[in-house]
This record gives structure tokens, sequence and C-alpha cells, in this order.
């Protein structure tokens, strides 16, 4: 210890506390207790003045804000650290970049560094040799664990029988087998999701005709003190194009669909998580591999449909979804002259244009005509050889109509089996306490009557249905 002076423990001792994620601040509380009994020996080794910096636990390194880290750099510039504590060298900083600069400006400062190891002056060159030496070990270990976990994640992935997570309407049989959820509704809710995209063929419009209706969808939830559970919610656009773009519904097995795409901002780096990659990219998929809920060609066909409905930048290849106004053939004509689509305008009359050579070279539009003949033209080559179906397509809507009343019934109807069981739970649940224990039976009667409103608010529903 001949290398701590009077000068070092003239100025602070800082102990920096630091695990980078939730999970290892909830499951290793022992490393934990060792960092923060650092500070019992800093006060050992003759300091009276030791500050704990804790703020970046449960911090990533990658692409976060490290706020205990730039407090603890900052007070070193200002040369009021005398030494900084930590269990071992390399837990200084979360990457080799970060660690040479904290050496760097201890040695310009004179501040020295302690693990459980040894004391460390940065100032003598072997020690700044031993410490950078500690921190490249450090990362090349850390690259060699995750390169490890990853690969044996894959080689599970390869032979399907890797399940971080289960989906909705699949429950898991031992630890490699999935099988469909024996609950009648969620099997009812999914399918119908799938119906009504090849009706509809737009995922907005399966949304919007979900929402209308009231109609529910089972989520799958995880919770720590309760496990995997079943949630039914009205459902968000992002719930709809999920179901329809998982693999899974398929009874495909699929790893690797997303990837993290990392870019530099305003210096830092940022990590962008579940990017999509495209089909032909993911690193496994495994076809019957189990029961799905729609083929393998269907949700081929699906996807493609999905992708054709594109209207974004960069989508005028694709060829788009049916779109609102007045003319006919809004978004499906295109420029004969340069394949593009043509735009629509609106004045006294519509009218479709091609500015695709305007954009693109600064001369005159490729095209522009009418759309009252244009409209008229087709409207009548439709309705000619739709004529003699007439009659079959008036029927076919009729039907399409009531079976749209039977699927939202159908759901109802099985919500509201699952409710009056709930009800009927909490009631058995409240007969099995004495009723002078008014300390349970009140707490027990509170879930019953939250039952029982529930019932009433379906029953309501399919008497307005």
């Amino acid at each position: 210890m001949t290398k701590i002076t009077a000068d070092h423990r003239g100025r602070s001792a800082f102990v920096y506390i630091r695990q980078s994620t939730a999970d290892q601040l909830l499951y290793n509380p022992e490393s934990r207790r060792r960092q923060y009994g650092l500070a019992d020996r800093a006060r050992q080794l003759g300091w009276t003045t030791v500050e704990v910096i804790d703020d970046d636990l449960g911090r990533s390194g990658g692409g976060v804000n490290r706020p205990g880290f730039e407090r603890r750099l900052a007070a070193i510039c200002e040369g009021r650290v005398g030494a900084v504590f930590a269990i071992e060298a390399s837990r200084l900083a979360r990457n080799g970049r970060d660690g040479h600069t904290l050496i760097e400006f201890c040695a310009l400062v004179g501040t020295i560094i302690v693990d459980e190891d040894g004391t460390y002056d940065p100032r003598h060159p072997n020690d700044r040799l031993l410490l950078g030496m500690k921190g490249t070990m450090s990362e090349l270990e850390l690259s060699l664990f995750r390169q490890r976990s990853h690969e044996a994640l894959k080689q599970k992935a390869r032979r399907g029988a890797l399940f971080l997570g289960v989906a909705a309407g699949y429950v898991r049989i031992g630890h490699d087998r999935i099988e469909t959820d024996p609950d009648q509704r969620v099997q009812d809710a999914l399918r119908l999701v799938f119906t009504k995209f090849t009706e509809l063929q737009s995922v907005r419009q399966v949304h919007v005709w979900l929402r209308d209706e009231g109609i529910r969808l089972p989520v799958a939830c995880h919770k720590a003190a309760e496990g995997r559970s079943i949630a039914w919610r009205l459902p968000l656009y992002n719930t709809v194009h999920n179901i329809l773009t998982n693999p899974v519904y398929a009874g495909a097995y699929a790893f690797g669909r997303t990837m993290s795409k990392v870019s530099v901002e305003d210096g830092r780096r940022r990590v962008s998580r579940g990017v999509r990659r495209p089909l032909a990219e993911w690193d496994v998929l495994l076809t019957d591999q189990h029961e799905g809920y729609i083929s393998w060609s269907e949700f081929e066909r699906h996807q493609q449909m999905i992708a054709d409905n594109a209207t974004g930048k960069g989508s005028a290849a694709v060829r788009g979804a049916v779109r609102r106004g007045k003319l006919l053939l809004a978004g499906l004509l295109r420029c004969g002259h340069c394949g593009r689509k043509l735009y629509v305008g609106y004045g006294k009359a519509g009218r479709y244009y091609c500015q695709g050579a305007l954009v693109n070279h600064g001369t005159e539009r490729c095209i522009s005509f009418g759309g009252l003949r244009a409209d008229h033209a087709v409207g009548s080559e439709v309705l000619r050889v739709l004529k003699p179906l007439g009659v079959n397509a008036a029927v076919r809507a009729l039907e399409a109509q009531t079976s749209q009343t039977s699927a939202a019934q159908r759901q109802l109807e099985l919500a509201l089996q699952q409710a009056r069981f709930s009800a009927a739970h909490a009631r058995r649940q409240y007969d099995a306490v004495d009723p002078a224990n008014r300390l349970v039976a009140g707490e027990l009667e509170r879930p019953w009557n939250e039952a029982l409103q529930v019932v009433h608010r379906i029953e309501g529903e399919i008497a307005a249905l």
C-alpha cells in the first residue's frame, strides 16, 4: 500500500457500483453487496470522505446515458478524487474506449485505482500497462461469452426447440414443443382475424372492423409473480399486424426474424432493436413444425398482400390498397410511359395524372386525363361482366353480413361463458368463508361483484347485437 499517500487520502474516495441489466439487479444481489462493501474498505485504508456512485445500476453501456460514469469522470478532472474503488479494474468502464479515457485522466491528476487485487497508479508505466491489459482481456472475455451463448441458442433453434416466448394461441408442452391453446375462445378469436383478412385484404380494415364490433383479442402477458397469462384487450393496429405476420400461426418455427441496427447520433451509439428482416434472411425457418391456424401457402399469400398494400415512400413498385375518393380507379392505374402510379386530383372534376417525369427530370407530366370518362368506361364494363352474377353476388353479400354478425356474437357468447365461470368461481370462494369474518369476506365480495358487472355488460352487448 505504499502507493497510497497522504495526498490521496486528503481527497475523496469514489466507489463506483455498476450492474448492467435489470435481471442482474433482481437475481445477482451478492455482487451488489460486494461493491457496496468497498466503501468500508476505503475507510479502513484511511479515507474519511467516501462517495458511493450507483447511478448506473441497471443501465447497459450501449447507447444509453450513464450519469454515474460522467459524474465520476468530472470529479476526477476537477482533482477532487484521490482513489477510485471497484471490485476489479475492468468494471470501471463499459468498454475499452471509456476505460482508457478514465485511466488517462487519472494519470494526469494523480488519482489511484484500487480493486480487490491491488492498487494501481496510472502514472507508473507498469501499472498503466496492467490496467490496459485487464480492460482488453475483459472485453475479449465478454465477447467470447456472448459468442458462445449466441451459438448455443442458434444450435437449439436449428432443431426448432428454442422458445424464448410463446405467442397467444399456443401453450408450451415440456421445454421444446408448443401446441394450440385448448381455450376455444382464444382459438376462435385468432381464426376470426385470419378470416376477416382474407375477406377485407387489409390489416387496417381488419383492425377497424374488430374495434367497431368491440371484439377483444388475446394478448400474452408475463408477470414475475403470476407467470404467463392471457389478457383480453381491444386490438391495436400492431396487435393485428403481428398476428398476421407471425409465422407461428402458420405452423412454422422461425428464429432470427429481427435484428439490432447500430447508428451514431450526436456522437453516441444508438441501438435500434426489433428491426424486421426479409424472410430470406431469417436464421431458421422450419415449416410444418406444429398445428397452425392457417396453412403456409395462405401465410405467404397474406404476406404478399400486405406488401402490395404498402403506400409509403419507396413503394412505387407495389400494387397499393384501394384508396378513398370520388374517382373509381384511385390507386389502381399506372402510367403507360414510366410505369409509375397515377395521382388523383380533385377540382371541378377529378383527373388522373402522372408526375414521374416532372419529379425525376423536371419536364412536363407524362400523362393527364379526366377521370369521369375513364371511370364510366371501366364501371360499365365491370357491370356488364357482373350482371349475370348479380343474384349470386347479392346472396353472398347477405351471407357475409350474417356471418359478420354471427362472428361477433360468437365471440361475445364465449366471453360470456368465461365471465360466468369467473363469477361462479368468485362466489364459491365467498361461500367458503365464514360471513362473520368480514375482513376476509369483504375482500372476496369485491371480485365477485366485479365479475357480475362484467357478466351484465356482456349480456347487454349481446342483447344490443
